[in-house]
């Protein structure tokens, strides 16, 4: 079997709450090695850490942009000091979300931009979150010298390009099995280059509509992600092997992380 690392998990979600431990036996006996579990705001992140360290995973810690309004003055202090600790890889989930706009523009930008700073000064990767922003994102980021992963990329082969050449990875979901709104990213999987691409579920979010049977609960879970890599491995005309290899080996090299195997 195949193994995987689901480079984007809300392990933290209270839909995981009645069988968290099952999640992960679930996804381990689908081949799911290890998972990369997202910190949304300070409380998600520090309960990300937490579930890192009992589960032996991997975390980030950061505010993603609809929670931009919601920081405390500290936030970046109380970031940098998550950051520090064993299991966490990455700053993030951030960036702009100029669709759902639940944080004004101006705060967004603002929050986002500190931890960029904060992901240079540290020299980590970091996680990031974009919809309908990226004229705005791509400028901020051309202030930084930065590595990272635009998590759960739905964007235009322009934005593509761009975040490709910055040297950015990309995370593709179960947005792509989606017949309704996934064409576009499926006929884009093709000029990502294989040393680029991360797999993520983004559970319990996103649940890939491809999948037969369809789950009762409509949740999705990192047993799932299987799923995403088999359009993916056909996208680019690939063995389902060699896509694991490689997007595990491209989680190592981001997230400078040893010991991971596919």
């Amino acid at each position: 079997m195949a193994t995987f690392i689901d480079a984007g998990v809300n392990l933290t979600s209270t839909q995981f709450d009645t069988d968290r431990a099952a999640i992960l036996t679930r996804a381990a006996d689908q081949g799911v090695a290890s998972m990369l579990l997202i910190g949304c705001d300070l409380l998600t992140s520090e309960q990300s850490l937490a579930l890192a360290q009992e589960y032996n995973q991997y975390a980030t810690a950061g505010v993603h942009p609809h929670d931009a309004k919601d920081v405390p003055d500290d936030f970046i202090a109380q970031l940098r000091h998550l950051a520090a600790q064993d299991h966490v890889v990455a700053i993030g989930e951030c960036g702009l979300d100029f669709n759902r706009d639940y944080s004004p523009r101006p705060v967004q930008q603002l929050i986002c931009g500190v931890q960029l700073e904060l992901a240079q000064t540290l020299d980590m990767p970091v996680y990031l979150h974009e919809r309908e922003a990226f004229d705005t994102l791509s400028g901020m980021l051309d202030e930084f010298s930065l590595r990272g992963v635009l998590h759960c990329f739905t964007g235009d082969k322009h934005a593509l390009r761009h975040y490709l050449d910055y040297g950015l990875m990309i995370g593709l979901t179960g947005w792509l099995c989606d017949e309704r709104r996934g064409e576009t990213l499926r006929e884009l999987v093709r000029y990502i280059p294989q040393d680029r691409i991360l797999l993520e579920t983004d559970a319990p979010f996103l649940l890939p509509r491809t999948l037969k049977p369809k789950p009762k609960s409509r949740r999705n879970e990192p047993a799932y992600l299987p799923e995403i890599a088999h359009h993916v491995a056909a996208l680019k005309d690939i063995p389902l092997a060699q896509l694991a290899r490689q997007t595990t080996e491209n989680f190592n090299t981001l997230f400078q992380i040893s010991g991971n195997n596919a």
